[in-house]
């Protein structure tokens, strides 16, 4: 069958990705835990749950935490948190991380072999977390920050607070179906939405005096008739496991972005703006829990309060 040109364009970014994918990692700059000095406990963490391209979403909330005044001394993302996170904590700011995220082409992480129904391998992830961040390591960027990814082995929740931060990134972001699982030195990792969609507890247990948490997954009472049941599933096992960890977070923020996901620009605009316009709507109640911990946020700055246009997102 004769490619049309999307599908020439779709084999040209492949085939130029499989020409710079990242070189192996020094073992010495291999993604590993380490316990943070005692006494170092973080203020305020900030936690990014999964969730594919329904991450676009934390962008959104970012724009406007950022605007008035949040400040996280930690950042714990899981899957596409972790990629969001990590560029966050690298000093990356939410109006430059929208820019990115209008422009990127999806195709530039998916592996030529991924055309024929194979597993990408993430390196493309990697190779572009590294760049976003200067290619500096988890304990050099100016924030705090741990990817969660899930140990293939046993399924435990695992951390990764140093070492080579777009490997991390990769590791936590290895959706099983979509990506072949990582190796960081003997063990393998999948995807951190396996064991934590939303690690509130991991931010709980690296000392965090107040946890705001951000989840973009599915409203189950929007599940629409005739979806495959794995998507059912799929949905349930993740709700289970957030609600388990939802008490130990002082703010809990799930804009409803719609069911359906999708990668075209207009679905990566639709749920940024839908999820500004939620957070804003919630500023009264994270000040108040701030308040009520001690803490402040400070004056908003560009605060705006028109309403986004309701749309409708498309997988």
């Amino acid at each position: 069958m004769r490619l049309i040109p999307k599908h020439w364009r779709a084999l040209a970014a492949a085939l130029a990705l499989a020409a710079c994918t990242p070189a192996e990692v020094a073992s010495d700059r291999l993604p590993k835990f380490v316990a943070p000095p005692s006494g170092s406990h973080p203020k305020v963490a900030l936690v990014l749950g999964s969730g594919g391209p329904r991450g676009f979403a934390h962008i959104g909330v970012l724009k406007v935490l950022e605007e008035n005044g949040l400040k996280p001394d930690l950042v714990i993302g899981s899957s596409v948190g972790a990629m969001v996170g990590a560029m966050y904590a690298a000093g990356v700011k939410a109006d430059e991380l929208e820019r990115m995220a209008h422009q990127l082409n999806v195709m530039e992480f998916f592996d030529l072999r991924s055309l024929a129904g194979g597993l990408s391998s993430g390196k493309a992830i990697q190779a572009y977390v590294n760049e976003k961040v200067g290619n500096r390591s988890i304990e050099a960027l100016p924030t705090r920050f741990a990817a969660a990814a899930t140990r293939l082995s046993d399924h435990k929740l695992v951390l990764f607070n140093h070492g080579d931060t777009g490997l991390a990134v990769r590791a936590s972001s290895a959706s099983p179906g979509q990506f072949e699982p990582v190796q960081v030195g003997d063990q393998f990792y999948v995807d951190g939405d396996e064991a934590s969609p939303v690690p509130i507890r991991a931010a709980r247990a690296l000392g965090a005096r107040f946890v705001i948490a951000v989840d973009v997954s599915a409203f189950e009472k929007d599940t629409p008739a005739g979806v495959p049941q794995e998507w059912i599933d799929k949905d349930a096992r993740r709700l289970r496991q957030i609600t388990k960890e939802a008490s130990e977070a002082d703010v809990i923020l799930h804009p409803n972005i719609g069911y359906y996901a999708g990668y075209k620009e207009a679905y990566r605009k639709h749920v940024i703006d839908v999820a500004e316009q939620y957070t804003r709507e919630q500023l009264p109640t994270i000040r108040a829990k701030f308040a009520a911990a001690g803490l402040a946020l400070e004056a908003p700055q560009t605060a705006s309060t028109d309403l986004i246009p309701s749309g409708r997102a498309s997988r």
